[in-house]
């Protein structure tokens, strides 16, 4: 695929809200049958509107920088990353999407590199992406270890209350 990484724009936004919707809709799907629907509700009620609610606040976070990967028709990805320790020189790749028409094309891995390599510049010795151990989380995990990271197990549990 023939897209182009460029700095976001605020033009950029909807495009942007509309692929991330698409692009998670198998993860939160994936996320509902592990947490099953009564977690899944208290967490994230409609995911949708929850989800579009994170992205336009990393859209408009000052801290955060933020790329789109584009071709000349449409904005098929974003990465958005942040200093997240500089005192501990820690950076983190805090969202990628992709839309789901453009998965498999090699953008995600592109814009993990771009990101990882925005992180280096700015004098970051650790970069760090979080995401899912379930199955909807899995393309990004494959991202991620193409690209060199090297997963930490972690455990987390939920339990309604």
């Amino acid at each position: 695929m023939d897209a182009r990484i460029r700095e976001y724009r605020p033009f950029d936004e909807e495009p942007v809200v509309e692929l991330s919707l698409r692009a998670w809709a198998p993860v939160f799907d994936s996320m509902r049958s592990v947490l099953g629907d009564q977690l899944f509700l208290r967490l994230h009620g409609d995911w949708r509107t929850y989800q579009e609610r994170a992205v336009r606040q990393v859209l408009s976070d000052g801290a955060m920088k933020v790329w789109v990967a584009a071709t000349e028709a449409r904005v098929v990805g974003f990465a958005a990353a942040t200093v997240a320790d500089p005192t501990g020189l820690l950076g983190e790749i805090s969202m990628l999407a992709v839309d789901p028409n453009s998965q498999g094309s090699g953008v995600g891995g592109r814009l993990t590199e771009h990101a990882t390599t925005w992180l280096r510049d700015a004098g970051m010795q650790v970069a760090m992406i979080d995401t899912g151990g379930d199955a909807g989380h899995a393309p990004a995990r494959q991202v991620y270890e193409q690209a060199d990271y090297t997963l930490m197990p972690i455990a987390r549990y939920f339990k309604a209350l």
